[in-house]
């Protein structure tokens, strides 16, 4: 379900469950951090992480989910492994998105170094409309970059996005159409050939709120893990599963 590819010292990391439109299960979780956490001692200089079958990700695979859901505060041991290991990468990462790019699958991007995605890219957060609170820090980072009312607008609406409001909002480095493969190849390539040491310092020094930030994953994750077991989530994830109407009663 987790592919590598190493090529000339650029690692690519593929989700393949294109099936399922890529959504992600515990073990893709951990095959990616446990890749990531890897890739600087196999000289490694590089990391691009994509989907395949022309998708991003549709996020977590919602049947898995709702069995966590039900079964207790659920085991996000893999998930936030993953999210550490990108968020302490020291390596240059970037992220080829195209098709969905739902919930994690637009959080994950806050944490990448260059984001180009297709023009048609849709993204999403939907935790709200799902009984749940921001994840990976994107309550902290959003506001941060793209203001308050947009950040408000995205995570407490809920509400699909598009390529160009997702530049806006500081999701994405550039826009393509059928030019994202090789703007992808381009741009990893430029980047393994400036030099190792002053690449990652240079990273390091860009990201001197990773402490803030990691806190911030760390709250919202407490609270995420508590409205996971909440009537309003159990309700959304549910209808979603049996494909009818929320109940909208739950939700108070």
């Amino acid at each position: 379900m987790i592919h590598e590819l190493l090529d000339n010292s650029v690692l690519t990391i593929v989700m393949d469950r294109a099936e399922k439109k890529n959504a992600l299960v515990p073990k893709m979780y951990n095959d990616m951090a446990i890749a990531i956490e890897n890739a600087p001692l196999a000289e490694v200089k590089v990391i691009v992480i994509k989907g395949a079958g022309g998708c991003f990700t549709a996020g977590n695979d919602v049947p898995e989910f709702l069995r966590s859901v039900k079964e207790g505060p659920g085991n996000v041991n893999e998930t936030y492994r993953f999210m550490k290991a990108l968020l302490h990468c020291p390596l240059p990462v970037v992220a080829q998105v195209e098709g969905l790019a739902i919930g994690i699958g637009s959080t994950m991007l806050l944490h990448c170094d260059f984001v180009l995605c297709h023009k048609n890219t849709r993204f999403s957060m939907p935790f709200i409309n799902l009984g749940l609170v921001p994840e990976y820090s994107s309550s902290y980072i959003i506001p941060r970059v793209a203001g308050h009312l947009m950040a408000a607008e995205l995570l407490m609406l809920g509400n699909p996005f598009d390529a160009q409001q997702a530049m806006r909002c500081g999701f994405v480095t550039s826009i393509h159409t059928a030019d994202l493969d090789a703007a992808v190849n381009d741009i990893a390539e430029a980047l393994a050939k400036k030099p190792a040491h002053a690449l990652q310092q240079t990273k390091a020094l860009l990201k001197q709120d990773t402490k803030n930030i990691a806190k911030h994953i760390d709250d919202e994750l407490k609270v995420f893990v508590e409205a996971m077991q909440s009537e309003a989530a159990t309700e959304a994830f549910t209808a979603f599963v049996e494909k009818r109407a929320v109940n909208y009663d739950k939700f108070k």
